[in-house]
């Protein structure tokens, strides 16, 4: 599971978004995240980590104020001893949604990683509240986090670079601005090394609302490829040398738009 079991507690949504998610005019995403924290009750606590804008926590902060939100934070984590505050503790216990920016995901593993922040986050997950994230916000929800490697279609043995991320959910690998930056070579690539994994490729302002059931809803103007390598038949990863491409026979791949759906523990996707 991804978060600590808590007996008798529904584990909060995970919210991975694909990065420029729509702001102004139809701001389908973060309204919903608004709705499913509380609405004028919501308590949202905004992590910049990733981002090195100075004003990157206030202006999420002040969007969520404008969609409704009740009460805003933003922690602005720019150092490992920031991440051991009390007082960032103590606002994140109060909080119904947590909200990771984007930016730099080797920010937020390497300024994150082990500390009392990233704990704290996990157990407020198994007790209730929605952890939310863009961009490099969303590729750290994943226990293994993509954090680079190639463009393109086919994928090599050096195709993706990854490192830990926070576990939220360890049955999926994550990536972001899918389709705007033609990155599914590196999701094949990450899929390939265990049939474990579920590949998960976000368009940008497209989010993958993943329930306490493991069950996702596309939420957003653009879609959701799913990558299922576990009826795979052979993969020559094992085999290959450094920027081979390789040979992956019987991958299932879904592509959902808003309002499909996709239960992970099952392996099967819905339409509404």
């Amino acid at each position: 599971m991804p978060s600590p079991d808590i007996d008798g507690q529904q584990r909060g949504y995970v919210i991975p978004i694909g990065g420029a998610e729509e702001k102004d005019n139809n701001p389908v995403i973060l309204k919903k995240i608004v709705e499913l924290a509380g609405g004028d009750n919501a308590v949202i606590c905004v992590i910049p980590t990733a981002s090195q804008l100075d004003d990157t926590g206030e202006r999420y902060q002040k969007l969520f104020t404008e969609l409704g939100a009740g009460t805003t934070h933003s922690l602005p984590i720019a150092e490992r001893s920031d991440a051991q505050k009390q007082e960032y503790l103590d606002l994140l216990e109060s909080c119904t949604a947590v909200f990771i920016t984007g930016g730099n995901q080797l920010r937020l593993s390497t300024i994150l990683g082990g500390t009392p922040i990233a704990k704290a986050i996990r157990k407020l997950n198994a007790r209730g509240v929605h952890i939310a994230g863009t961009s490099a916000g969303a590729a750290i929800v994943s226990q293994h986090m993509i954090t680079g490697g190639s463009t393109g279609i086919v994928p090599t043995e050096d195709g993706v670079n990854l490192a830990p991320g926070m576990g939220l959910i360890n049955t999926v690998v994550v990536d972001q601005h899918f389709n705007q930056r033609n990155r599914l070579s590196r999701l094949l690539s990450a899929v390939s090394y265990n049939p474990f994994l579920i590949g998960i490729g976000l368009d940008e302002d497209t989010a993958a609302f993943i329930d306490g059931n493991n069950e996702f809803t596309v939420v957003g103007s653009g879609a959701i490829t799913v990558v299922d390598p576990s009826d795979i038949e052979y993969s020559s990863m094992a085999e290959a040398y450094t920027g081979d491409a390789l040979t992956l026979l019987n991958l299932k791949v879904h592509i959902l738009a808003s309002g499909g759906r996709y239960n992970i523990s099952d392996r099967q996707a819905f339409i509404k």
